[in-house]
């Protein structure tokens, strides 16, 4: 990885590296999935549903206000990373791309983005406008490096029908724990009134959701386990605790096992479990299926965020950006990237009906927002949700390790004590040859 990023800073600095477009022609390269069949010329953003199909009519829609630029819009497999490492190694990268919050530092500490800060005041986006969460994931070293569009984080998604059955409903709204004693208790008060199993987790292909639930409930108890950007903390007692109780849920049958995101994801759909740890864009799929007539979830859906085990009342989240690799380009197409950001930025409202949460105080704070459904319920995690500190570096494959360590604790294979103290030293391994 190293070796790639050094080839990637030295084609960037050197002046071989050249434009290959046309002089008002921009590059913008995003995840999200493709839709060309049924979104491909559509402009009503209004009426798209889904994340590629809300997307692709924005740009759309910009392409087609804004015809003196050429949007040429390049879809890639999620996440996207080994081909814009490739890009920038050639001196070919996009213009704009699509980049999880928690990626930026691994590109901006090796000067491979360009910052956006003056150039978007100067368009009209001030990122003071930007929720606390989306304004500390894209500042670093003092200067914004990303448009935000999004924050996400893992919430509870909930069968009301099954909650209700085990007496875990009161004023129409879910029972959730206080404490990690609670939600143990009430697991097994679940699982003896319903026969299922409490929990509905996708943990064979998605075990980073271990690592974000054990953020979110480090965070609630002010641990600063990454008080070093290049050294975690793992081997704690607050740590422990957490993963003892995980623990205890797979033993006692409490979880569903040997799922991956697809058999989870249905698994919740068809009926398999109480709640479904899975994060904010789901949100729209499954109030859909709580529409529909004879289904598990028919009139029987609530989402609501981690419920606060301790003493403070915090969510890990991450998030979607805009950024923008570092290479020469004309003025038009200058011009042009800044007054898409600038479109886009106006049209966060539409992104948020994706389920994620507006990067944008002024939509949190909207009539328009709170009146989508659930969306009441989960916009304090714009105030709640924290991010890793922003220096921390390759936090996917952090999240990696640390999930893996994990499983092999929750399920037998090592000793939790073990499991953390290799995770921990897994990470800082890895983190100290980024040095």
């Amino acid at each position: 990885m190293r070796r790639v990023l050094a080839t990637v800073l030295s084609c960037v600095v050197l002046a071989s590296c050249g434009v290959r477009q046309a002089p008002n022609e921009i590059v913008v390269q995003r995840f999200f999935g493709t839709c060309k069949a049924e979104y491909g010329n559509r402009t009503d953003v209004e009426n798209a549903e889904g994340e590629c199909g809300i997307m692709t009519t924005l740009i759309n829609k910009f392409s087609a206000e804004n015809p003196d630029v050429k949007v040429r819009v390049s879809p890639v497999a999620w996440p996207g990373y080994n081909q814009l490492a490739a890009q920038l190694a050639s001196g070919d990268p996009p213009d704009l791309v699509t980049m999880h919050l928690s990626a930026i530092s691994d590109y901006q500490s090796r000067k491979l983005l360009e910052p956006l800060g003056e150039d978007l005041r100067a368009v009209g986006v001030d990122p003071n406008g930007f929720t606390a969460a989306s304004l500390a994931s894209v500042s670093k070293q003092g200067e914004i490096y990303g448009l935000p569009i999004d924050n996400w984080a893992p919430l509870w998604h909930i069968n009301m029908n099954y909650f209700r059955q085990a007496g875990l409903v009161k004023d129409g709204k879910p029972i959730l724990p206080r404490s990690p004693e609670e939600l143990l208790a009430q697991a097994r008060q679940f699982k003896q009134a319903t026969g299922k199993p409490y929990f509905v987790q996708a943990l064979s292909n998605e075990r980073a959701a271990y690592t974000r639930n054990l953020y979110t409930l480090l965070m609630q108890q002010s641990v600063s386990f990454f008080a070093e950007p290049q050294k975690v903390k793992l081997q704690s007692p607050e740590a422990k605790q957490v993963v003892e109780m995980f623990r205890q849920i797979y033993v006692e049958d409490l979880t569903t096992k040997n799922q991956d995101y697809a058999a989870a994801t249905n698994g919740f759909i068809n009926g398999a479990g109480g709640v479904y740890l899975v994060g904010t864009w789901m949100i729209g799929d499954f109030d859909a299926e709580s529409r529909k007539t004879d289904r598990p979830l028919s009139n029987g859906y609530a989402v609501m965020p981690w419920p606060q085990l301790y003493a403070r009342d915090a969510t890990f989240i991450d998030g979607h950006a805009w950024v923008m690799p570092a290479r020469d380009r004309t003025p038009q197409q200058r011009d042009a990237v800044f007054r898409l950001l600038k479109f886009l930025a106006d049209h966060d409202f539409e992104w948020s009906r994706t389920g994620h949460l507006p990067a944008y105080k002024a939509v949190i704070e909207s009539e328009r927002f709170n009146a989508l459904p659930h969306r009441s319920e989960i916009a304090k995690i714009s105030t709640t949700g924290m991010p890793l500190p922003s220096a921390v570096q390759r936090q996917f494959p952090v999240q990696d390790i640390i999930g893996e360590e994990m499983a092999a604790a929750i399920t037998g294979h090592k000793t939790v004590d073990a499991a953390l103290a290799d995770a921990e030293h897994r990470v800082n391994d890895l983190l100290f040859h980024l040095l």
